[in-house]
C-alpha cells in the first residue's frame, strides 16, 4: 500500500536521483565522433542548487558514465556523484553509512529497474510518469513531470516548500 507522500515531506532530508531518464529524458542523441549527448533541464538545475544552498544533501547515483553529465552536476555543487554503478543498493547503502543519514529521510527518484531495490529502501521512493511499470508501482509519489522535463524540481520545490526554503527572501536575492 503507497504512503501519503504529503506526510513523509517534513522528513526529507536528502535527495538521491538517477541520471538517464530522471535527470534527462533518456534520450540520447548519437555525435559521428562517438559522443553521446544527453538533455537536462535547467530548472530541475535550479532546484538543484537551491536544495544544496539550504543544506540539503543531494546525491547522483547512476549506472552511466558521461564526463559531461559528471561536469554539469559538479559546476550545481553535487559533491556525491556516483557513476559506473552497477550495485545501486551497495552504493546506496554506503552513502548512508558515510554521512549517518537515515533511508526514512531520504527521497529518491529513479525510472528503470536498477532503481528499484533502493527505491524499496527510501523513506520517499518517486518517480518521473514516464517510469517504467515496475518504477510506477513502487512509488509513493510520481511526478506529472517526464524525466528531464522537470520532475526532478517537482520533488525538490515540494520537499523544500514544506520546510519553508522555497521562494524565500535569500533565494531570491541569490538568483533573482
Amino acid at each position: 500500500m503507497k504512503k501519503n507522500y504529503k506526510e513523509i515531506l517534513p522528513q526529507i532530508n536528502t535527495f538521491i536521483f538517477d541520471v538517464d531518464g530522471v535527470l534527462t529524458d533518456s534520450t540520447v542523441l548519437l555525435l559521428e565522433s562517438g559522443e553521446l549527448v544527453r538533455h537536462m533541464s535547467v530548472r530541475d538545475g535550479f532546484a538543484i542548487k537551491t536544495a544544496l544552498d539550504n543544506g540539503f544533501n543531494v546525491a547522483i547515483i547512476s549506472g552511466g558514465t558521461s564526463m559531461a553529465v559528471q561536469e554539469r552536476l559538479k559546476n550545481l555543487g553535487v559533491k556525491d556523484i556516483y557513476l559506473k554503478v552497477f550495485n545501486k543498493l551497495e552504493v546506496f547503502k554506503e552513502y548512508c553509512n558515510m554521512y549517518s543519514i537515515e533511508p526514512e529521510n531520504i527521497l529518491y527518484m529513479g525510472d528503470d529497474l536498477p532503481d528499484l531495490e533502493v527505491m524499496k529502501k527510501v523513506g520517499l521512493p518517486t518517480a518521473p510518469q514516464d517510469a517504467v511499470n515496475e518504477i510506477l508501482q513502487v512509488a509513493d509519489y510520481v511526478s506529472p513531470k517526464n524525466g528531464g522535463k522537470g520532475c526532478v524540481r517537482d520533488v525538490i520545490e515540494q520537499v523544500l516548500k514544506v520546510h519553508g526554503k522555497w521562494q524565500t527572501e535569500d533565494v531570491k536575492t541569490k538568483f533573482g
